[in-house]
């Protein structure tokens, strides 16, 4: 394992799929079976939409942490941008040792960048003291539904 330091974020590329992204991804949900191809398109269709930020931290090859932000566009706030933090999970190797605020410190920037006015994280009950730790304040409640696919 890398020293704490060296370890940096960077954005997902299409080499990740070899890396262990989807694997690092399922420490946090369900991913299913995703093809190298499924893969590679979804990132295509991704970047030919815009607005998508995959962040990941990479160790000695492998993908140890991973963060996503979709910036959503408003009509409210003179038709200004949000930031959306979703997906946001390290390796249980590596918890404990600040990746994850180093993944939503750079979906933050990235969310200044793209002129976002705020941000928005959806998150378990047992996570907000980690989330407050970044700088994120409680608000509000979520509400979901799935939809039958």
């Amino acid at each position: 394992m890398a020293a704490e330091g060296i370890l940096a974020v960077r954005q997902l590329q299409a080499s990740d799929f070899d890396k262990g992204f989807l694997e690092v991804l399922a420490h946090l949900t369900t991913v299913g079976d995703v093809s190298r191809e499924a893969f590679e398109e979804q990132l295509k269709r991704r970047d030919a939409a815009g607005g998508y930020h995959t962040v990941v931290i990479e160790d000695d090859g492998r993908i140890v942490a991973t963060a996503a932000m979709i910036v959503e566009l408003k009509f409210i706030h003179g038709c200004s941008k949000v930031g959306h933090i979703e997906d946001v999970v390290v390796d249980p190797a590596y918890r404990g040792k600040k990746l994850g605020i180093k993944l939503i410190e750079a979906l933050v920037e990235a969310a200044r960048g793209a002129g976002c006015y705020k941000i928005i994280l959806d998150c378990n009950e047992a996570n907000t003291a980690f989330y407050e730790k970044c700088g994120l304040t409680r608000k509000e409640v979520q509400m979901v539904k799935y939809l039958d696919r």
